[in-house]
């Protein structure tokens, strides 16, 4: 049994949730995000309560119980407080600026690195932070996460691109007689 499943999720004041078959729409102050919802789970919506259960019991869909349960709550809570993650650019040279709708890094490659930034997130590059937010908790992980696969922070002197609350394993190196 899930226990994320069988909470009731709270819908708070000046958020609606609708649903028109499979789609599932939350509407809140910041934006509005929509997502399919396959229909081994079913979702009642009732008196500001959404409301899981199980349609069979079967192992997948006990499986999408849960997740399903996060889905929504990262949806509520995204079109109230948007979602941010900080990157942190460590080493000398290394330069990072956003120019319209593309973020400009300077990686130590012989060539710069020009990501375009999704229509639904904002970046702002300041010094050697760069930031990134929007309503979506799971676009603005997945482009951080390949930002931060351009240049991962190495061990031996902790250059490259790290999340600001992440701490790098130091290796020792080499070592002199």
């Amino acid at each position: 049994m899930s226990r994320i499943g069988k909470q009731e999720i709270q819908i708070p004041t000046g958020v609606e949730v609708s649903r028109d078959g499979a789609i599932l729409t939350v509407k809140g102050p910041k934006g509005t995000l929509s997502k399919n919802f396959r229909d081994e789970v079913e979702i009642k919506i009732a008196d500001g309560t959404i409301i899981l259960n199980v349609k069979r019991n079967d192992k997948f869909s006990k499986s999408l119980w849960g997740t399903y349960a996060s889905h929504i709550k990262n949806m509520i809570t995204g079109v109230q407080v948007p979602y941010q993650k900080k990157l942190i650019l460590e080493g000398v040279g290394f330069k990072s600026e956003v120019k319209g709708k593309e973020l400009h890094l300077a990686l130590g490659f012989s060539h710069p690195v020009v990501v375009k930034i999704p229509e639904d997130i904002t970046v702002t590059a300041e010094k050697n932070n760069i930031t990134v937010s929007g309503i979506d908790k799971e676009l603005v992980g997945s482009f951080t996460a390949g930002v931060r696969a351009l240049k991962k922070p190495e061990p031996y002197k902790g250059k490259g691109m790290r999340y600001e609350d992440e701490v790098i394993r130091r290796k020792q190196g080499k070592k002199t007689v």
